[in-house]
């Protein structure tokens, strides 16, 4: 039996071994451990060197890694893909192969590559997943040697997360490093075809969370991911572009991902949010969210399904939130209609002045300086909207009242210009009539004084004039 055979039948023996259920990773039932240090890193530059198309000095393209040589040629798709993928992942590109995961001895090109003596696992049991990682990637010194600006706590969050509490405690259907980061095409978060680009983070939550029947053993819900890309966030990420909108792990963590407790919402919001969330934490609404249990931030907004806030949400008509909990005769709702009204002043008399400024711009009226201090009044408006969170009307005051005298003089300034155009086109049109009238008395001067004289006619005017006297 060939080399090539062998190594084929202990892949079938592997496929026959028990497989988990989550997402992405077989669970083998080997337990040896793999190299790690300075074995690896000796793996690293080998290995790297023999994958590498390069030529030697007589001309010969240096042989690749027998592990995958063997594996690329195997019918089963199961066991070729890997091989096939491996090229695209970070860990090639920084020249590590198969054996610093798996073990062996990729020179040996026999089965006793596959040999348990030299450190072979073969595929690594989902438990292990985590330390088998961290055997790198927690190794401060050794990351320095090819990262040194990855963090090396990984896998200690992963430990508190819990997923990570889960796996400890036996249950391996919870998500591993190889569920989220895949396993033969490990891409860094930065690369567009990462499973862990911030576009693709929801998806990769999804594959577990959004399906029921996986889920069904915890009983939480399952439709995070179908609110969340109708939220705010998820627009401004895919739609705008805009990397730095919040997706899964933004909120609940990554390695260390949990769900956010009732006093940490305001937290978890404030790494954005964090004039709104200082304002809500100093009001006495976030002591009495605390006594009810309710969560701050989610109770008003939501949380997976987060809708663009409008002054709308603002008072007690149909589409406030303030109404689900005060009604409309109560103190609440009092403060509530107060701060909408002065926010609503405001805006109103900014859209005058900017309706006014822009008529004057485009009459050619010189305004700009007053549009750029209509800028202060929008200014006023954006941290009146973060006031409200403090809920108190004088908060808001605070801020309105300047904006108001801006957005005033701004109009003013608008209106004095509108003014001061009517003024010069009166006097263009005076002007100009004068000066048509100067045109034609000049051209009906001209016309009499360069006019000819007829032969006699002045003579014949005179005889005429003593003729007629005589008679």
């Amino acid at each position: 039996m060939s080399v090539r055979a062998l190594v084929a039948c202990f892949a079938l023996a592997l496929a026959a071994a028990p497989a988990g259920t989550a997402p992405g990773l077989a669970q083998g039932t080997q337990d040896a451990a793999p190299p790690r240090g300075d074995t690896i890193a000796n793996a690293a530059d080998t290995t790297g060197a023999a994958s590498a198309d390069t030529t030697g000095g007589a001309g010969a393209a240096q042989p690749e890694e027998s592990c995958v040589s063997c594996h690329r040629s195997l019918d089963s798709e199961r066991f070729s893909a890997p091989a096939k993928a491996f090229h695209n992942d970070i860990h090639a590109s920084k020249g590590f192969g198969c054996v610093a995961c798996h073990g062996g001895d990729d020179k040996d090109s026999g089965f006793g590559a596959m040999d348990p003596a030299k450190g072979f696992i073969g595929i690594p049991s989902r438990r292990d997943i985590p330390e088998l990682c961290g055997r790198c990637h927690s190794d401060a010194q050794f990351m320095k040697r090819f990262n040194p600006s990855l963090r090396v706590d990984q896998v200690a969050e992963y430990r508190t997360s819990v997923h990570g509490r889960r796996l400890a405690a036996g249950d391996t259907l919870v998500a591993t490093c190889a569920d989220c980061h895949h396993i033969h095409s490990i891409r860094p978060p930065s690369d567009p075809k990462s499973n862990v680009y911030p576009v693709h983070v929801s998806q990769t939550c999804g594959r577990c969370h959004a399906d029921a029947d996986y889920m069904k053993p915890y009983g939480i819900p399952t439709d995070q991911l179908q609110k969340y890309e109708k939220s705010v966030h998820w627009a401004t990420l895919s739609q705008k572009g805009d990397l730095s909108a919040p997706t899964c792990n933004d909120c609940h963590g990554s390695h260390g991902a949990t769900p956010p407790g009732v006093s940490s919402v305001v937290n978890v919001c404030g790494q954005c949010h964090a004039v709104q969330a200082g304002r809500f934490e100093a009001s006495f609404h976030s002591e009495i969210f605390s006594m009810i249990g309710a969560p701050g931030c989610v109770t008003c907004h939501g949380n997976h399904e987060i809708h663009a806030p409008t002054d709308a949400f603002l008072g007690v008509g149909d589409s406030a939130v303030c109404g689900r909990c005060h009604t409309a005769d109560s103190k609440g709702a009092q403060v509530a209609t107060g701060e909408r009204s002065l926010i609503d002043s405001l805006a109103d008399r900014m859209q005058v002045a900017d309706s006014i400024l822009g008529r004057a711009a485009d009459a050619g009226m010189e305004v700009s300086q007053a549009q750029a201090n209509l800028g202060n009044a929008r200014n006023a408006l954006i941290q009146a909207r973060a006031a409200i969170h403090s809920f108190s009307v004088d908060s808001v005051r605070a801020k309105i009242d300047p904006g108001l005298e801006v957005a005033d003089q701004s109009a003013t300034r608008g209106r004095d210009a509108l003014q001061e155009l009517q003024v010069r086109r009166l006097g263009l049109a005076v002007s100009a009539a004068l000066i048509l009238l100067v045109i034609v008395m000049l051209v009906l001067k001209i016309h009499r004084a360069g006019r000819p004289t007829r032969p006699g006619e002045g003579k014949q005017r005179g005889n005429g004039g003593e003729g007629s006297h005589g008679r």
